[in-house]
């Protein structure tokens, strides 16, 4: 009989990661290692993952290289499925090498994953880090303004 698969949440990662519950971070290391012996499959995606990016760096401030590290060792669990790791894993690589977001760095990575390598948009300075990626702001009309109104 095939293992049940579950969806793991990015408050479990949290937990785990941070340690700031212990007895949740004790039921997730218990449900881990559930997965880790193939009593279960965890899954998860990468919008989780850019959930816990962008946590670890707003709320518990932690350096870019660090979360990079947790990360990994996220999609290196045994008995966990990430959803698009290798874009995962090509995007947390940018995100702590090219000082650039996760989720620009992600699109990059699906961006290339998918043969695309122009993107039209307004964020020169982070999409000009990375290679194969050019940058293409859209065309305004000569009389309008290119930078944003605040509403009045």
């Amino acid at each position: 009989m095939k293992p049940e698969r579950f969806f793991a949440d990015t408050n479990l990662f949290l937990r785990y990661l941070t340690n700031d519950v212990p007895e949740q971070a004790d039921a997730v290391e218990r449900l881990l290692r559930q997965a880790a012996t193939g009593e279960i499959i965890l899954v998860t995606n990468g919008l989780v993952i850019a959930e816990i990016v962008w946590t670890l760096e707003s709320f518990y401030h932690l350096p870019r290289q660090d979360i990079k590290e947790k990360v990994l060792a996220i999609l290196n669990t045994p008995g966990l499925q990430v959803v698009d790791g290798g874009l995962v894993l090509r995007a947390i690589i940018w995100y702590a090498e090219k000082n650039v977001d996760f989720i620009d760095a992600y699109n990059a990575a699906w961006m290339q994953a998918q043969g695309i390598k122009t993107i039209y948009t307004f964020n020169r300075k982070h999409f000009t880090r990375l290679e194969g990626i050019a940058v293409k702001p859209p065309l305004c009309k000569a009389s309008e303004n290119s930078s944003p109104q605040s509403p009045s």
